[in-house]
């Protein structure tokens, strides 16, 4: 009875690691397309990693940013969404960031805006998401210039394209520009000290 429990075991656990190994050359096969630009490919190839493994966080991260280098930016944001939720809190805040410049290159300001939050606020440090916050927050203030008169009311609402309506107005958008900027400082100066203060190391030998 133990042998065959054994031999149950060790048949088991191989076929685990093959079922690992195809899914593993999935990724690196729909990595390797990635980087020839055959996105629509690498998608087949990453697919068929999740549909060993539903759960491959590498898959559906590497999923999101090739239908994002697509420009199927609701797949890719509803990608990004999904892994937000996972315990990988590394992950989930660089999802969150990615799903902020899907947002952007959709011209989607408001959407954009409050994404780049989520992402600072899961990590304080990261000076792209804060650039690109600052930049969406300039951007919508152009759409809310100051009150016009009449006939360029009337001019406005000719337009077939109307600005975006938002809850913040002119003012609330420079305060918190004004915040950023000085988040932004504090940031560079805490980076500062802590290198002052830490002992010199050799660069990694990559």
């Amino acid at each position: 009875m133990m042998r065959r429990l054994t031999i149950l075991f060790v048949l088991l656990f191989s076929l685990l690691c093959a079922i690992a190994q195809d899914e593993n050359a999935n990724i690196y096969k729909g990595n390797q397309l990635y980087k020839a630009g055959k996105y629509d490919l690498a998608i087949a190839e990453y697919q068929k990693a999740l549909q060993i493994n539903p759960a491959n966080r590498d898959a559906k991260f590497n999923l999101a940013n090739t239908q994002y280098r697509m420009k199927n930016y609701p797949e890719a944001e509803k990608s990004f969404e999904e892994l937000k939720e996972m315990e990988d809190k590394g992950l989930a805040q660089r999802s969150t960031y990615n799903k902020g410049v899907s947002f952007s290159r959709e011209k989607k300001l408001l959407e954009s805006i409050e994404t780049y939050k989520d992402a600072l606020i899961m990590n304080p440090a990261d000076t792209n998401a804060r650039i690109n916050l600052q930049k969406a927050l300039e951007e919508l203030k152009k759409t809310n210039p100051p009150k016009k008169n009449k006939d360029q009311k009337q001019q406005q609402q000719q337009q077939k394209t109307p600005p975006p309506k938002t809850n913040l107005n002119k003012k609330q958008i420079e305060q918190y520009l004004k915040s950023l900027q000085q988040k932004e400082q504090e940031v560079q100066q805490k980076m500062q000290n802590n290198k002052s203060r830490a002992p010199q190391r050799p660069d990694k030998d990559w």
